[in-house]
């Protein structure tokens, strides 16, 4: 089996002036967004930890947590 590099990098993260937030109780997924709109992404990574992390221009605009309400310890 082959391993597995892992680089870190630092982002910013986008307009926390305009932080909103939507969790869709159904899927269970909450999605964090910094700006005033849904911005198109340069990129998208899924963390160790289950969490999208879309970048566009090295800034972070927007988070999506999978199963939140099983991370704060609470059963949906």
């Amino acid at each position: 089996m082959g391993s597995v590099e892992i680089k870190e990098r630092e982002l910013r993260i986008g307009d926390v002036n305009q932080l909103w937030f939507e969790y869709d109780r159904q899927t269970d997924i909450l999605y964090i967004n910094f700006g005033y709109d849904i911005e198109e992404a340069d990129e998208a990574l899924l963390t160790e930890n289950n969490v999208v992390v879309r970048i566009k221009e090295g800034r972070v605009v927007s988070l999506t947590v999978f199963d939140f309400m099983k991370r704060i310890g609470f059963e949906t």
